[in-house]
């Protein structure tokens, strides 16, 4: 059984990416969020980043959840899974196993922006797991998780080490969103990548193959096609450096000569100096002490820590006090 809810509007994604790009590409310095990385080239490319040999954040949360699945569904009980972001993957496949297998669940709730995305996966796993309830929500964790369904106790996945790609300010807010939707004894099960030696960190967003350099030169493709800009994809050079300070990545785009680019659907035209770069993702990388502090900040309780055989990646449960 499969139902779909959907809180957002039709022209959602269009008008959001007008918002970002106007806003971004007016700041100094420049910036554009990571999400426009992914339409369906960017999502792609990003399958192909995932199978890299540099880039081991997803081979290292799948071993964790291999071995650990089974642990999660004992320690939580629970009824019901929230996934943050499409879930047909392997990763959720795994979670899913583990709890079904122990004999609670019976609702998946995946939420994702994107309905085309978020109608398949859930028709995916409908067709896998024909005893599961999946109740979909069309929505953004950032403003929908107050319309989360589902029958307590619940857990809240948000895997891949996503959450690296918000601020410290944006963190904290949505730690304290998760709570608010949680009753005392519900659960978040977080990924996160952990800190570890720059020169791993920096192959893992640069890898040698050049596939995470057209990933990144992807978001500017998006705006040509989708707001009628003209920016010459091949004039802007892929970037990413370990700010061991915020003890974060970042990836930029660097000009490579100097170019103005108009962009039509908002009346916009903008300059770039040689040389000038456009902010295009952060990923924080973490220390367990940092992951903790934030957590009980927001009103949580750890319930247990676990990384894969090399300690690059953490998996770590929750719960709502």
């Amino acid at each position: 059984m499969t139902q779909i809810d959907v809180h957002l509007t039709p022209d959602h994604a269009a008008r959001s990416l007008r918002e970002d790009v106007r806003a971004g590409l007016t700041a100094d310095p420049k910036w554009l969020p990571p999400k426009w990385f992914y339409d369906a080239r960017g999502s792609e490319l990003f399958e192909q980043i995932t199978r890299l040999p540099e880039y081991y954040p997803t081979r290292a949360e799948r071993e964790i959840l291999l071995a650990r699945a089974g642990e999660i569904a004992a320690i939580t009980k629970a009824h019901t899974l929230v996934e943050l972001g499409s879930g047909s993957s392997e990763k959720t496949r795994l979670l899913l196993d583990g709890l079904r297998d122990f004999g609670t669940l019976t609702t998946f709730v995946p939420l994702d922006v994107s309905e085309v995305a978020l109608r398949d996966a859930a028709d995916a796993i409908n067709a896998d797991y024909p005893a599961l309830a999946v109740h979909g929500v069309v929505g953004d964790f950032t403003a929908h998780l107050d319309k989360l369904p589902g029958d307590p106790p619940r857990i809240v996945a948000f895997l891949g080490g996503t959450i690296g790609n918000l601020l410290p300010a944006e963190r904290e807010t949505f730690y304290a969103s998760v709570r608010d939707v949680l009753e005392p004894g519900e659960w978040l099960l977080l990924g996160t990548d952990l800190v570890k030696d720059p020169a791993t960190l920096v192959a893992a967003y640069d890898d040698s193959a050049g596939v995470t350099a057209e990933f990144n030169r992807n978001v500017l493709r998006v705006i040509n096609r989708q707001l009628g800009a003209d920016f010459d994809v091949d004039a802007f050079s892929h970037v990413a450096v370990w700010d061991a300070e915020n003890e974060w990545i970042e990836m930029h785009l660097r000009a490579d000569r100097a170019l103005r680019v108009l962009i039509p659907e908002i009346h916009l035209e903008i300059d770039f100096a040689e040389g000038e770069e456009l902010s295009t993702e952060i990923s924080a990388k973490f220390q367990r002490h940092t992951v903790q502090a934030e957590l009980e900040k927001a009103g949580f309780t750890d319930a247990a820590w676990w990384t894969d055989s090399k300690a690059r990646f953490a998996l770590s449960l929750w719960q709502a006090v």
